[in-house]
């Protein structure tokens, strides 16, 4: 890990980190900057930005984007870098960041990988899937760093972490945005109503990025837990009394439906 990772994080100390990530509001959530060292996060960003693998597309009223999460796929630093990531001494050391001994990767990176947003990007106020549709697992952490050299956070893309309604089981405020600057990571414990998203369209420049790789990390889902298999997305501001969004939303969020509706290839 001393070879990737930046120094800091592990000359921090578990006890500090662990302070920072369970005092956090509205959830459990840390922000590292300096996530990789700065030579391996030059070429993580240039790798992204030259590659064109088989994007998947998804452009509906509540997400745009393209992802690819396919291991062959990724150049040779990427490839290095994503199994770091699923490895054992790592995520032995998430396990004593969050207190969470059971804690698994998911290998396969469901839903994770490679992430582009560009010009006019979004993605709703969402949850994440509560439990994997093929190791039936339950998500509990969101790791997040982010690949954009020179990003200028007035063109927006922050992360946005909002409070819980729980009356009405929807986001209630957003309490803190998370600027995507470059090689900043991002961690989140997403079974504590997590709601989060980016859902004000993208002002970057044409040609330009917001880039992200992600890898998710589980736990054996305990009795009760919700059996949700898709994201349950929240309508943006101006979508709320859009009959056609919140009809997209309720398929988006069925794995019978949820294929038919978000993603165009």
């Amino acid at each position: 890990m001393r070879n990737v990772l930046n120094d800091d994080i592990l000359k921090e100390g578990v006890e500090q980190l662990r302070s920072s990530f369970q005092t956090a509001t509205p959830f459990n959530y840390m922000v590292i900057d300096n996530f990789f060292k700065k030579e391996v996060a030059e070429v993580l960003a240039r790798e992204m930005l030259e590659s064109t693998p088989s994007w998947h597309q998804y452009e509906n009223a509540i997400e745009v984007k393209k992802t690819c999460n396919n291991w062959n796929e990724f150049p040779k630093q990427t490839y290095q870098v994503f199994s770091l990531l699923v490895s054992d001494p790592f995520v032995a050391f998430l396990r004593e960041v969050t207190g969470c001994p059971e804690l698994m990767p998911d290998v396969g990176l469901h839903g994770g990988g490679w992430h582009r947003h560009g010009r006019g990007g979004k993605l709703n106020t969402h949850l994440d899937y509560s439990i994997h549709p093929k190791i039936g697992m339950q998500r509990k952490l969101n790791l997040i760093v982010y690949m954009t050299k020179d990003w200028d956070p007035k063109w927006g893309g922050g992360l946005g972490l909002w409070s819980h309604d729980a009356e009405n089981n929807k986001p209630q405020k957003i309490e803190k945005v998370v600027d995507s600057l470059f090689n900043r990571g991002v961690l989140f414990d997403t079974t504590q109503n997590s709601w989060h998203g980016l859902p004000d369209p993208i002002g970057c420049p044409e040609g330009k990025f917001r880039s992200s790789l992600a890898v998710y990390y589980m736990i054996p889902a305990s009795e009760g837990v919700s059996q949700r298999e898709r994201a349950l997305f929240a309508p943006a501001e101006n979508q709320v009394n859009d009959p056609a969004v919140i009809e997209l939303i309720r398929k988006r969020s069925s794995s019978s439906t949820a294929a038919d509706v978000y993603r165009t290839k």
